[in-house]
């Protein structure tokens, strides 16, 4: 159930940060919603991958390297998306992949678990 509502969350993120930023298009919902899929998978498989890889880089940008491996994932899973997700640049990426990190940091916070809290 958790990992439904992060899909869902995830896939709200995607179409606001398309709907702000003009170099990153996404179709619709049904795109939206499958690019979360493909990102949830990506996150769990790619990214511990390419953490350790860049371990050193991330260590010494004191944390700071996780939105460019963020912004790779994306990037990945465009690819994987072909015409229906589209981010026009690396650049773009990175920026999309640091807004969708503070919206997705604030709705847990502010939404998701005083709603949890709730039911218990």
């Amino acid at each position: 159930m958790k990992w439904i509502a992060s899909i869902i969350v995830n896939s709200i993120i995607l179409i606001v940060v398309a709907g702000y930023i003009d170099t990153f298009h996404i179709e619709g919902i049904g795109a939206a919603i499958m690019a979360s899929v493909i990102l949830s998978i990506l996150n769990v498989i790619v990214k511990p991958i390419l953490i350790l890889l860049t371990l050193p880089v991330t260590v010494l940008s004191l944390g700071l390297f996780l939105f460019v491996i963020n912004a790779i994932t994306l990037m990945l899973t465009q690819s994987i998306m072909g015409d229906s997700f589209i981010i026009d640049g690396f650049g773009t990426a990175v920026l999309a992949a640091v807004i969708i990190s503070i919206l997705n940091l604030l709705i847990q916070k502010v939404i998701v678990e005083p709603l949890q809290e709730k039911k218990k």
